[in-house]
């Protein structure tokens, strides 16, 4: 390495694989770097530990990325770690087949906290999550440009993340979006819209498993976003599809994602501007039932102190979905609020089933895709929980 690196010190003892070190386990150094500087890292006894991003503002001081004394985190050591996370992907688990859209890098489950990366056919889609990353992202741009010669990028960084890790960074403005396929059903996925995620590439295999039992059901997508189980659905030969949320920009582009996959007349779905809670309300007094429901809402917190009243909005969204399930129905429940572990949410939906007077069978437990690694020590890598369940009566 040409300079030494500024050297952060532990006040306590670490024999933790985790790459997160919270502020109050590290000594002030008498030179603050700069947020996301690269630092090594020496233990309360002076010995090396690793090396990482350095951020005095931020509750997360240290992100560890490297443990070997003689490895540089340098532009090199991103073209190697982007490139272990693409062969992945690409090697292993062979998504080129399956569609043109994956993640690419999944933060800590890649050795890459705070960096998130997705790619929609030609345009990569960067996420900075902590400023070390945003930092170095010339580094992460041209590592990426060796992996998807001549890409399109756009990028963001939340507000809320900015705040927390002292950077300021606006979103790449005007990108055009891009059409993608995965097993054989084409989405738009628009970065750049009013929602940035674009598309949501973690529930492939949820939806592509739970459309396979579609074919001639009648279907309810409720939080249906921009329609991926319920195009899904109507591809798959669903009877009728019923799409439910309350945004009407996502409703639009879920009524074009419809279109692109070429479904009009009795095939094309509803989509309907709606309050799931009114909505089944009236859907269930009328009598309304469906063979199939799903319902995935948003993330309901950020916020550790906000865990209990977000259980309790999936408890009475689950209730009210569940009075809607012909007997004998299949419900699928999701929850991408990473704060609520899997054990705290099939709690919430064993209560829901007894206040909705339903017994639930629970066919299959999921998650997101292969694309989304976490590490065993990381278990915050590991945010979306999804139950297939028949509702027996």
């Amino acid at each position: 390495m040409s300079e030494p690196l500024p050297l952060v010190r532990l006040k306590n003892a670490w024999n933790s694989t985790h790459p997160w070190i919270f502020q109050r386990l590290v000594e002030k150094p008498a030179q603050r770097p700069k947020p996301g500087s690269i630092v090594d890292v020496a233990g309360v006894d002076g010995a090396w530990i690793g090396r990482g991003f350095y951020n005095g503002h931020s509750r997360i001081a240290l992100r560890m990325l490297e443990d070997d004394s003689d490895v540089a985190v340098d532009a090199g050591w991103f073209v190697r770690k982007i490139g272990e996370a693409v062969r992945l992907r690409r090697e292993f688990l062979k998504l080129d087949a399956i569609g043109n859209a994956w993640r690419v890098v999944h933060s800590e489950g890649d050795g890459l906290s705070g960096l998130v990366v997705d790619r929609y056919d030609d345009l990569v889609v960067v996420g900075f999550f902590s400023a070390g990353m945003y930092r170095h992202r010339e580094w992460i741009f041209n590592a990426l440009r060796e992996h998807f010669p001549g890409c399109r990028f756009h990028s963001f960084a939340d507000e809320h993340v900015q705040k927390q890790e002292s950077f300021d960074y606006k979103d790449t403005l005007g990108t055009e979006p891009a059409i993608i396929s995965e097993h054989g059903i084409r989405f738009r996925a628009d970065p750049a819209g009013a929602h940035k995620t674009g598309f949501f590439a973690d529930q492939r295999e949820n939806r592509e498993w739970l459309s396979r039992m579609c074919s001639g059901q009648r279907v309810l997508d409720l939080c249906c976003n921009t329609g991926g189980f319920g195009v899904y659905a109507a591809v798959r030969g669903a009877e009728e599809v019923v799409g439910i949320d309350i945004d009407p920009a996502v409703l639009e582009i879920a009524r074009g994602n419809a279109k692109l996959n070429g479904l009009h007349g009795k095939a094309m779905p509803r989509f309907i501007q709606a309050d799931i809670f009114p909505w089944l309300r009236d859907a269930q007094a009328n009598g309304e039932r469906f063979d199939v429901v799903i319902l995935d809402p948003a993330k309901m917190t950020r916020d550790r102190e906000q865990v209990i009243p977000a259980l309790k909005k999936y408890l009475d969204m689950n209730k009210a979905a569940l009075g809607v399930v012909k007997p004998g129905g299949l419900f699928a429940t999701f929850s991408c609020t990473g704060l609520v572990s899997e054990e705290q949410f099939t709690d919430m939906l064993r209560r829901a089933a007894f206040y909705a007077g339903r017994t639930v069978q629970v066919l299959k437990v999921a998650g997101a895709g292969p694309d989304h690694p976490w590490l065993a020590q990381v278990s915050e890598s590991r945010y979306l929980k999804a139950v297939f369940c028949r509702v027996l009566d």
